[in-house]
């Protein structure tokens, strides 16, 4: 049996961090036609939630259009829950963008009232973490705050670390991904990640190894406490994900689904 969140968070029926781990596919695209293609194909994969990856999206600094396609995607993916991502580029992102604007735009996304969940990275400070934590407050959209590495993996008190400054600034959920270099580093992670769960973490836990090496924690990540999975529906959002028929079947296999 895996270990679940002490606290969960339910989105539109579904529960983050309870006993069956959820399973989401990005949406990764330069334009409307694209984005609108690509969450048609992953509404056929069925998946528990939805990352829009809007660093993508080559009108990014046109907000209107950028709420333009929000409304067509919610229309488009039906009841499933939406996550709203503008990655910045020191942690992911697709492109440049001052922190301003990410603000901004984050801010119109979560009025909007056509996102469920919005993601934003703990490098951002508590000024930033603040607006945005009254506004999902205000709103009712859950709030996801994360750290990425793309370069190696941190200690395992590092990693605790950022999981606890996550819940602590207010996170419905903590978020940590790292790039591994060898099993050790693989180890690191899902260790972190289990003694989280284990310890002061209430809240749901996303984390994962990026990279070849640290696919496995895709898969058998949830078994330590991580309550979603990115996987691969049209196209990939971050090095290490693997299909999402693959996953399924890793998981059966496991008894988690």
């Amino acid at each position: 049996m895996r270990l679940t969140s002490r606290k969960t968070v339910t989105v539109r029926g579904r529960v983050i961090g309870g006993e069956a781990p959820l399973i989401c596919l990005p949406i990764v695209a330069i334009d409307r036609e694209g984005v609108l293609r690509q969450a048609a194909a992953v509404v056929e994969c069925e998946p528990d939630l939805i990352e829009w990856r809007v660093d993508k999206f080559e009108a990014l600094k046109t907000p209107q259009k950028a709420m333009q396609t929000l409304e067509a995607m919610r229309a488009a993916i039906g009841d499933i829950p939406l996550i709203f991502t503008c990655r910045s580029p020191g942690e992911g992102g697709f492109q440049s963008l001052d922190a301003d604007m990410r603000l901004q735009l984050n801010l119109a996304a979560i009025a909007s009232g056509r996102v469920d969940i919005v993601d934003t990275e703990l490098s951002g400070g508590e000024a930033m973490i603040g607006t945005m934590r009254d506004s999902c407050r205000h709103s009712g959209v859950k709030l996801i705050l994360s750290y990425h590495n793309f370069e190696s993996t941190p200690d395992e008190a590092f990693i605790l670390d950022r999981l606890a400054t996550a819940q602590r600034l207010g996170a419905d959920i903590a978020k940590v991904a790292v790039m591994s270099q060898n099993p050790m580093d693989v180890l690191t992670l899902l260790s972190a990640t289990c003694k989280a769960r284990r310890g002061e973490v209430a809240t749901p836990i996303v984390s994962m190894a990026m990279g070849e090496v640290g696919a496995v924690t895709r898969v058998a990540g949830a078994l330590f406490g991580s309550d979603v999975t990115f996987a691969i529906g049209r196209e990939s959002s971050a090095p290490g994900q693997i299909p999402v028929a693959d996953l399924r079947a890793s998981w059966r296999a496991l008894g988690l689904r």
